[in-house]
């Protein structure tokens, strides 16, 4: 028997940028009273692999720090990520980011909230580029922030770090060109002297864009910065 989450395969994606977040699941179009998605389609939704690298969330055999991160250890100190960026969480964040459909922000930080530890973080929001703002009108990873930042009492900063230099789309650049295409793309206006910066993004991927981020901060004196995403691409697994 076909699954929820297999049969809303059959939607087209129009569906979820035409349907607004009211009574019905944006999947399967049951009730789910005012949230985004049904208890069932919610219940298939892909998550984290159990055995993961401490430090940036990629898959690994036992839980140990991947190649990557051995190799190179990113500026960041942790990655936690809701789900895995796979159908259909990927097009839930695309309603969000080019649908506007903002209630979606709500329900994804309520996803996020119970991974973050809460020992007085300061939240900040992965920066758009003015240009970008613009266009779209607002930072889903302002959004999300904001809604973790109420949902867990802690204070939201969405101006200390500013995005001072458009880049061109990560999507189909090789890691090294990911992370030369965010080099000083970043600036810091703040004394984080001590201490420790959530970043809140929507979809990490190779994390060249966080790694820079905390880079920043660190330089500008944090003494810990964890990364809190919606989704984590995974490498190997392909979208639907």
């Amino acid at each position: 028997m076909l699954s929820i989450l297999t049969q809303a395969l059959k939607l087209p994606f129009g569906h979820l940028l035409d349907h607004a977040v009211g009574h019905t699941c944006l999947l399967c179009r049951s009730d789910c009273r005012g949230q985004p998605l049904c208890p069932e389609c919610t219940a298939d939704l892909p998550l984290p692999p159990p055995a993961h690298c401490p430090l940036c969330g990629e898959q690994t055999t036992h839980g140990e720090r991947c190649g990557a991160c051995l190799k190179e250890a990113p500026h960041f100190d942790r990655a936690t990520a809701a789900f895995i960026y796979d159908f259909p969480v990927d097009r839930l964040i695309h309603a969000l980011k080019y649908g506007h459909q903002l209630a979606i922000a709500r329900w994804l930080a309520s996803c996020i909230a119970p991974g973050i530890r809460r020992d007085g973080q300061l939240i900040i929001p992965l920066p758009l580029h003015p240009e970008r703002l613009r266009e779209r009108g607002f930072n889903q990873s302002l959004e999300i922030a904001r809604e973790i930042g109420k949902q867990l009492q802690l204070s939201v900063d969405p101006d200390a770090l500013a995005r001072t230099r458009p880049t061109a789309s990560q999507a189909g650049l090789a890691l090294k060109e990911r992370h030369r295409n965010v080099k000083g793309a970043f600036e810091c206006s703040t004394d984080f002297t001590g201490r420790h910066i959530l970043l809140i993004d929507d979809v990490m991927t190779s994390g060249a864009t966080a790694n820079e981020c905390a880079r920043v901060l660190k330089l500008h004196g944090a003494s810990e910065v964890s990364v809190a995403v919606a989704a984590r691409a995974q490498k190997g697994r392909s979208m639907l």
